[in-house]
């Protein structure tokens, strides 16, 4: 039996929504796709339209990333909110999505995606990375705290 879905979402573009109950600590899916360093990813990035931020580029913890945009699967399509209800695991080189609280049917599937970006963070890039989640405690941005 399918637990998710991929489609429209109110906070932008496609998302990912429950098709039954998930309790809190299950893990629901791997984030999937091409490991490979961050200098081919940034390469693919300037070539396929950096001009509106948009990646499946999952940063992994010995410096690789995971670009779902090659290989990927739904987890690509989780998009972010400063109150998840879901957060992302690392084991070795993979990801895996799990949920940090009661996720109901019909609901859309979030992490914090806590984007770390080199560099001054100027109004440009704030504006690029701009949040659009509308929750009670939005920070107002998909960049992590400093």
């Amino acid at each position: 039996m399918r637990r998710i879905v991929v489609r429209r979402s109110p906070v932008h573009g496609r998302g990912v929504f429950a098709l039954t109950n998930i309790p809190c600590g299950e893990s629901l899916l791997e984030y999937k796709g091409d490991v490979t360093s961050w200098r081919v990813a940034s390469q693919r990035y300037q070539r396929n339209g950096a001009e509106d931020g948009h990646t499946f580029f999952f940063g992994l913890d010995d410096g690789h990333v995971i670009d779902g945009a090659r290989g990927g699967n739904s987890a690509r399509w989780l998009n972010h909110c400063c109150e998840p209800n879901c957060e992302a695991e690392q084991e070795g080189s993979r990801v895996f999505i799990r949920a940090i609280a009661a996720i109901t049917p019909g609901e859309e599937l979030f992490i914090d995606y806590l984007l770390d970006v080199k560099g001054r963070r100027t109004a440009a890039l704030k504006k690029l990375h701009a949040c659009r989640c509308g929750a009670r405690h939005c920070r107002g941005t998909m960049l992590a705290p400093r």
